[in-house]
């Protein structure tokens, strides 16, 4: 199921691109979330549907998708989906025809066109199309970029010292879309801090894995929030000490989660999540004790 691409958007000189993976994805909530109250779909079904709940199959609707970045200098990949053919990943193999570097090619921008590639975190869905396979071999997708790792995350997941790595099948995720990134000299680590034409900046987030990472887009006194999976369905709005079930680090994710949606609604920042359903973005707003999502800009 996939849908139209959005017509690209602007903050401030910063134009924004949803490059669409895919859409529609069916979970069951209890096989998503860990810990939603039994009443959490009944007592919001009035805007979970329809695209964020399918009540014929009791599943929430979830995406995976990239935003692309363009500033008045530079081109930024956040994000690269499943990739295509990856080791492992169902997802992955049902792509082997390529439709998202398609997407991609429609909003005007070639691989090469890339300046920088940065990663969230270093999950399966987000380091897909890092790489693709040539002549049997894992190569950088995007030959003249930069590959941005968060520091923390990458020392995490190369050390392997952990059962986190086999539980996710990860090995295979860090040899192939990760590793030949860093072997073709590709590849910077970076703290948070780090900025690119004082446009994006790197902030810490962690809790979803250890060195999770959110983006942070300026552009005059609004900002736009590359947010990642710090939440994984707009469901987690109105229950923020909600997680997913990858979350690495519960409470660390919930303070996250706390931080970043709080930081949203009080400043209007826009959110620009992973995984949310359609419109696939929005603001924030406070309601209770808990916040609610507003869909588009």
């Amino acid at each position: 199921m996939h849908q139209q691409p959005i017509k690209a958007f602007e903050l401030g000189d910063i134009r924004i691109d949803r490059i669409e993976d895919v859409v529609g994805i069916k979970v069951p909530f209890d096989q998503l979330l860990v810990g939603l109250p039994d009443d959490a779909i009944d007592h919001n079904i009035d805007w979970l549907v329809p695209y964020h709940y399918d009540p014929l199959s009791q599943s929430a609707l979830t995406a995976v998708q990239s935003w692309v970045v363009r500033t008045p200098r530079h081109v930024i990949l956040i994000d690269t989906c499943f990739g295509s053919g990856k080791s492992g990943i169902e997802m992955s193999q049902m792509h082997a025809g390529a439709p998202w570097l398609g997407r991609l090619a429609a909003t005007g921008l070639a691989v090469e066109d890339i300046d920088f590639v940065m990663c969230t975190h270093l999950h399966a869905d987000h380091v897909g199309w890092n790489t693709k396979l040539v002549d049997g071999r894992w190569v950088p997708t995007f030959p003249r970029a930069r590959y941005l790792f968060g520091r923390k995350e990458y020392d995490f997941w190369a050390s392997n010292a952990h059962d986190w790595a086999e539980k996710l099948g990860h090995q295979h995720v860090f040899n192939e879309s990760v590793l030949p990134c860093v072997q073709h000299g590709l590849a910077e680590f970076v703290d948070a801090g780090f900025s690119i034409d004082d446009r994006l900046f790197i902030e810490d987030a962690p809790g979803h894995t250890p060195g999770n990472t959110l983006i942070r887009a300026v552009a005059s006194d609004r900002h736009g929030i590359f947010s990642g999976d710090i939440a994984h369905s707009a469901l987690q709005l109105a229950y923020p000490d909600v997680n997913s079930v990858a979350c690495w680090d519960p409470d660390q994710a919930r303070e996250t989660r706390w931080r970043v949606l709080s930081d949203c609604a009080d400043n209007g920042h826009l959110l620009m999540p992973a995984h949310f359903g359609v419109p696939h973005y929005g603001r924030v707003s406070r309601k209770g004790d808990s916040f609610a999502f507003l869909p588009g800009l």
